[in-house]
C-alpha cells in the first residue's frame, strides 16, 4: 500500500518475481502510472477522519499487505496518524488478508545511546516516532492477522541521499554520533526475504552494518560528489548516539547487498 520512493521499485521486484501488485496513490493523475507498470491501481486517501476510496476492493483477495505510509507531521495543524492507521487496521479486520508488513523507522528508538537491537526498549522523542511506535503496537497486538514491523534507518539511493541537503551547512550537532543509513536496494531485499521465508509475527531492523562518524562520512560522500562540505561545531555536553543492529536479519545468516559508501 502506497507507492512513493520505495513503493514504486518494490512493486516493480515484486512484480519480477511472479506476485500480483496492488497499489494505491492519494493522485488520480498517477493511476496510469502504476498501470503502466503491471501494478493495480487504487485511489485511496487515509485521513483522521476516514478512509476515501475503493478500500474494501483493494484489499479483497489479497493475502499479505504492505504499510509504506510514512507520517506526514510538518503540517500546521499536524495530523494523527495513529488515527489513520486505526481506520487502516478496521478495515484489514473485516477482509481477508492474513499478513501485514508494516514499515516503520529507526526513529522508535529516539535518543537512545549505544548498541541498539530489536529487544531494546521504545524512546520515541519526535511526534513521528511516537505515533510510529503506538501503530506498530495497535497492528501487533491484532489476532487477525499476522503483523511483521520492519525499522529502517535513513534511506539512501541512486538519486537520494542525505548530503544533498548537509551541503555546506554550518555548525551542525552530533558530529561524533554514528549513522544508521539503508539503500533502497537493501530495503526491498529485506521485504522480499520476509515474504519469501513467511518472517510473519516478527520485529527486523534494517540499517546497514556500518557505522562511521557523521562527520567523517558526509565530509567523504560530499567530496565525492563534488559538493561543498558540511562542518560541525564541537560540543562541549556531546552524546554517543546509537549504533542499530540488524541482530534479527543477519542471525537468521541473510546479508545486506549493498554498500552505503559511494
Amino acid at each position: 500500500m502506497g507507492c512513493g520512493w520505495l513503493g514504486l521499485p518494490l512493486a516493480k521486484r515484486l512484480i519480477e518475481k511472479g506476485y500480483n501488485v496492488k497499489g494505491t496513490t492519494t493522485s488520480s493523475s498517477k493511476l496510469k502510472l502504476l498501470q503502466n507498470e503491471d501494478i493495480t491501481p487504487f485511489e485511496i486517501n487515509i485521513s483522521e477522519t476516514g478512509i476515501t476510496g475503493d478500500i474494501v476492493g483493494f484489499l479483497s483477495n489479497m493475502e499479505t499487505l504492505i504499510v509504506n505510509v510514512p507520517p506526514k507531521l510538518r503540517g500546521n495543524p499536524s495530523e494523527s496518524f495513529l488515527n489513520k492507521m486505526k481506520f487502516l487496521n478496521t478495515e484489514i479486520e473485516k477482509s481477508g488478508v492474513s499478513h501485514v508488513l508494516f514499515v516503520s523507522s529507526t526513529a522508535v528508538y529516539g535518543n537512545a545511546e549505544g548498541e541498539v537491537t530489536e529487544s531494546s526498549p521504545l524512546m520515541p522523542v519526535t511526534k513521528s516516532g511516537k505515533q510510529l511506535a503506538e501503530s506498530e503496537k495497535l497492528f501487533q497486538e491484532q489476532e487477525g492477522f499476522k503483523t511483521t514491523i520492519i525499522r529502517f534507518g535513513g534511506l539512501i539511493g541512486a538519486d537520494r541521499h542525505p548530503i544533498n541537503m548537509l551541503s555546506g551547512k554550518q555548525n551542525l550537532s552530533n558530529g561524533n554520533h554514528p549513522i544508521n543509513l539503508i539503500h533502497l536496494d537493501d530495503c526491498i531485499h529485506m521485504i522480499l526475504t520476509i515474504l519469501e521465508q513467511a518472517y510473519w509475527g516478527e520485529l527486523f531492523n534494517g540499517v546497514y552494518p556500518h557505522h562511521p562518524k557523521k562527520q567523517v562520512y558526509y565530509f567523504e560522500e560530499a567530496q565525492k560528489r563534488g559538493l561543498p562540505t558540511p562542518s560541525y561545531k564541537t560540543d562541549s555536553f556531546e552524546t554517543n548516539g546509537k549504533i542499530v543492529l540488524s541482530n534479527n536479519f543477519l542471525e537468521k545468516r541473510h546479508s545486506f547487498t549493498t554498500s552505503i559508501i559511494s
